[in-house]
């Protein structure tokens, strides 16, 4: 089986449930078995075929969900791209792949048009537009005629055949593309769904508001409810009193969220007037979600929230509470079924006591095939069949595990090791606080000393020392921030990862005036 199949496979089970939800208006999956034909016939019709590369470009929309599946259907490669990426990051991307076409919806074709001419390999610019657009090919022109029947079959090896490229945020670094097989997503649907708390069925109705190009929602939400035949409700762009009344109208069972939205969540002023009733299940990942959030979601919602932890190179779950017959909090939970998850020491490699910290390194077929055109960083990362994530961890005697901080993040001062996480959880415990992230800051005395970024709550007030000094007097003094700057808002991309690197150059610069 591979990911071209799913969508007939569930066709053929329950043809007119609806597939999705999108502007209130279902589509079944027969009707989207049809659709996705039609997208496949429509890429063969210009050449496309097996192994290439193509962008896909747009939020949340159903076109990105027929697309997606349409290229799969023929064994092309899909590379998702950020919508708010500017015109270079476009054209790094696409020329690192050499991607021959790209989809796009109107909004974001003059960023498709400014960096076309950087990227040489691309053949093919197609646009969801009601009117013509000079050089570039018209979705319903290429799509909207084509056949419904099933395209001629591919051969596609699901264990080899590479189904997405997915680049890496670059919060670290340059961005390089994590080759996901058709086996690593479906594996790890498959490992999600052995989890006992998850289950995911036909009667189940799963809540869509994370962006579909990134692998938390592309195959946590879209694979995983495609594949077991559930309902996508669609949601173009996130507002939280608008996903709530989307939550309660449709009898949504599952959310799968990021930190900021629960954050939103939680500080709606009537969160408790939604029915929330048929929620079974809520899950957390593609970034650290504070104990406090977590405590005032459930305060303010009733819903508890089960933590997991992944990264795109595992496609993405690696450890969940739903994994677990019971929930911890603070913890990523213990490994999906089928995922192997070590805590070593990251200098021998050596495997830690209970309760010390170490590197978090997994094994399982869901872990990716390599970087692409990278096999220097492909060696680093895979090694002896091991993913090395960077993450550092501990794990207790029940294998939960718990996310201390990144390797690279963490803060040495005056030779003592500071997890920039531990000073965040306790900085979302001052009652002024609505958002924080610590980072390292050059010090001449110490090495590196502690530097504290905030966002207090509207109407709350905080000074500078009083922030320091509430932090000190609940942890060590060489934990406490040496300094601390107020902000509007992080820096922060589309699903609520902390841009620390660029936090850091920030503190850097303040520092050093």
């Amino acid at each position: 089986m591979h990911l071209g199949q799913i969508v007939t496979l569930t066709a053929e089970r329950t043809p007119d449930k609806p597939a999705y939800i999108f502007r209130d208006q279902p589509t079944t999956y027969r009707e989207f078995d049809e659709r996705i034909n039609q997208v496949a016939n429509g890429l063969l019709a210009l050449g496309l075929s097996r192994g290439d590369r193509i962008g896909l470009y747009m939020h949340n929309l159903p076109l990105f969900v027929e697309a997606f599946y349409g290229a799969q259907r023929i064994g092309a490669t899909i590379v998702p791209l950020n919508p708010l990426y500017k015109p270079a990051e476009i054209a790094f991307i696409l020329n690192d792949c050499q991607a021959k076409a790209i989809l796009t919806a109107l909004p974001f074709y003059p960023s498709v048009k400014t960096a076309r001419a950087d990227i040489p390999s691309l053949q093919h610019v197609i646009v969801a537009s009601p009117d013509e657009i000079p050089g570039a090919l018209l979705w319903r022109h290429i799509f909207g005629d084509a056949p419904t029947s099933a395209p001629p079959p591919a051969a596609i090896d699901p264990i080899h055949t590479v189904a997405v490229i997915c680049y890496t945020s670059g919060t670290t670094g340059r961005p390089k593309g994590a080759m996901l097989t058709h086996q690593n997503f479906l594996s790890n649907c498959m490992q999600m769904n052995a989890s006992p708390q998850i289950g995911l069925n036909e009667h189940d109705v799963v809540w869509v508001g994370l962006p579909l190009f990134h692998i938390y929602a592309m195959n946590v939400t879209m694979n995983l409810s495609v594949l077991y035949g559930a309902t996508m409700v669609i949601m173009e762009r996130f507002d939280a009193a608008t996903a709530l009344d989307m939550v309660q109208k449709h009898k949504v069972t599952i959310i799968q969220g990021a930190p900021p939205m629960y954050i939103a969540w939680a500080n709606l002023p009537n969160a408790r007037q939604y029915d929330l009733s048929t929620l079974r299940f809520c899950g957390s990942g593609a970034a650290a979600l504070p104990v406090q959030v977590l405590e005032n979601f459930k305060a303010a919602t009733g819903v508890a929230i089960a933590e997991g932890y992944g990264l795109t190179e595992a496609s993405p779950v690696v450890t969940t509470n739903a994994a677990g017959l019971f929930v911890k909090t603070g913890s990523i939970g213990p490994a999906a079924p089928g995922v192997e998850v070590r805590i070593v020491d990251p200098e021998t490699g050596k495997g830690v006591p209970v309760g010390q910290v170490g590197e978090l390194i997994c094994r399982g077929p869901n872990v990716m095939a390599g970087y692409y055109n990278r096999p220097t960083e492909t060696d680093a990362a895979l090694k002896d069949g091991w993913l090395h994530t960077g993450d550092l961890a501990t794990q207790d005697v029940d294998g939960y595990s718990y996310i201390v901080d990144r390797l690279k993040d963490m803060i040495n001062v005056s030779g003592y090791n500071v997890y920039p996480r531990e000073v965040e959880e306790l900085l979302f415990r001052h009652p002024a606080v609505a958002d924080a992230a610590v980072v390292q800051a050059p010090d001449a005395y110490q090495g590196e000393s502690v530097f504290a970024f905030v966002v207090l709550k509207p109407g709350m007030t905080a000074s500078e020392s009083e922030i320091i000094e509430f932090c000190r007097a609940n942890i060590a003094v060489f934990k406490a921030p040496k300094r601390v700057v107020f902000r509007d808002n992080l820096p922060k991309n589309n699903t609520g990862k902390v841009l620390r690197r660029e936090l850091r150059d920030e503190a850097a610069q303040i520092v050093t005036l």
